[in-house]
């Protein structure tokens, strides 16, 4: 640990990241560099490498890293609280904005023609930034034959209504196999996974948006928010499929609510994982809200806090490295197929196709074409103008 042994008062940490939290726009890349910049490279509580080397232990691990890096700098100056101070701080500003964003988007009436237009436009936009993610995750998670193929079966068995609870583990167990020579086993696993699905196959449960509450009290939100927590490697757009599955599936947000919510969080100062915040205020109220984002940030402070400096360690062992690439690759998988599904919702509540087509290519040729932090604010921004243009 390179942190200095100055003891920085608890208030002043909170401070400290609490205004990153106030300036965290753009997304994990410009949070993650503006932590580097500050903190290694104007201040140097610890060294670049070391820094590098602690990023992509958080990179392997599930939880939006720019957090958990924060969480784990609070550990280096003051311990547990200061760790917990810390990850309070940088999600505090988001949470609190996103919290009034919610409460005013139920109070709105988004049937009317102007703001049903903007919405439409927005949720075209929100396409665009899921399928620019898909491939930024993609290009460093799938880098050979193998993890291609896992990525590929796991979106076709999604498409084919296979439960993430069985693709996932499948996808660990086939990688794990197939890269120590044991193919023969990562085959039996794949036709095993597949022969439990069908037994356990049911008809979907999505229906009605605004089911009974009971489905959406306060212990399930913080269930399926925990669910996303654990499982969100690559970033927080790996956390869209298991949110949808509990959210849309029981019936507590409609798709267009949904893609709605992801777009809030794309124009606020907060790490996108924020959009469960959302989800469980139209579900449960601020209870709600309160419970689900509990449960997502719950692994990002329970891995900095309790394994902090054994972190390198453990994941210095390479079995559970491959184990744990099968798992992304099954998650890039999932992703895609996350993304064709609230695709298709929207091509049909688009009033029409060509338009919509066209503010889809424009935002997607504005993703990669221009790198600035504020990209996703202006794609989210002028795919609402163009919205608003076309659909009024």
């Amino acid at each position: 640990m390179e942190a200095d042994d100055k003891q920085e008062p608890y208030a002043a940490i909170f401070a400290r990241f609490l205004k990153f939290g106030l300036l965290a726009w753009g997304g994990p890349v410009a949070q993650i560099a503006m932590l580097r910049r500050e903190l290694v490279e104007e201040e140097k509580w610890l060294s670049p490498g070391r820094f590098n080397r602690l990023l992509a232990v958080y990179q392997i691990l599930p939880g939006p890293e720019a957090h958990e890096l924060c969480v784990h700098f609070g550990m280096m100056k003051r311990g547990r609280l200061g760790g917990l101070l810390a990850g309070l701080g940088f999600m505090l500003p988001g949470l609190l904005l996103m919290l009034g964003l919610a409460w005013l988007y139920g109070r709105l009436d988004l049937t009317r023609p102007p703001f049903a237009a903007l919405l439409v436009g927005v949720q075209i936009g929100v396409i665009a930034l899921i399928l620019r993610s898909v491939h930024r995750i993609g290009e460093h998670i799938l880098v050979d034959r193998w993890l291609w193929a896992v990525a590929i079966g796991s979106a076709a068995a999604t498409l084919l209504g296979v439960s993430f609870w069985i693709v996932l583990p499948s996808a660990a167990l086939a990688y794990f196999l197939a890269t120590t020579g044991r193919r023969a086993w990562a085959v039996t696993v794949v036709c095993t996974a597949a022969a439990i699905s069908l037994v356990a196959h049911r008809p979907e449960t999505a229906g009605t948006t605004g089911a009974a509450m009971a489905d959406g009290s306060v212990a399930l939100l913080f269930v399926a928010g925990l669910k996303a927590g654990l499982l969100t490697f690559g970033g927080a757009y790996a956390a869209i499929p298991f949110v949808r599955d509990d959210a849309v599936g029981r019936g507590w947000v409609s798709d267009g609510q949904f893609l709605d919510g992801l777009a809030l969080a794309g124009i606020i100062p907060a790490p996108l994982i924020i959009f469960t915040t959302f989800v469980g205020f139209q579900a449960g109220g601020f209870a709600g809200a309160l419970a689900i984002t509990a449960g997502v940030f719950l692994p990002a402070f329970a891995f900095g806090m309790i394994f902090f400096d054994r972190l390198e360690r453990v994941i210095e062992d390479r079995r559970l490295h491959s184990l744990l690439e099968g798992v992304a690759a099954g998650v890039v998988g999932l992703i895609v197929a996350t993304m064709l599904d609230l695709g298709s919702a929207v091509a049909r509540s688009a009033p029409s196709l060509p338009p919509a087509a066209a503010i889809f290519a424009a935002a997607l040729a504005l993703l990669y074409l221009w790198r600035s932090k504020i990209c996703v604010l202006a794609v989210i921004l002028a795919s609402a103008a163009g919205g608003l243009i076309a659909f009024r």
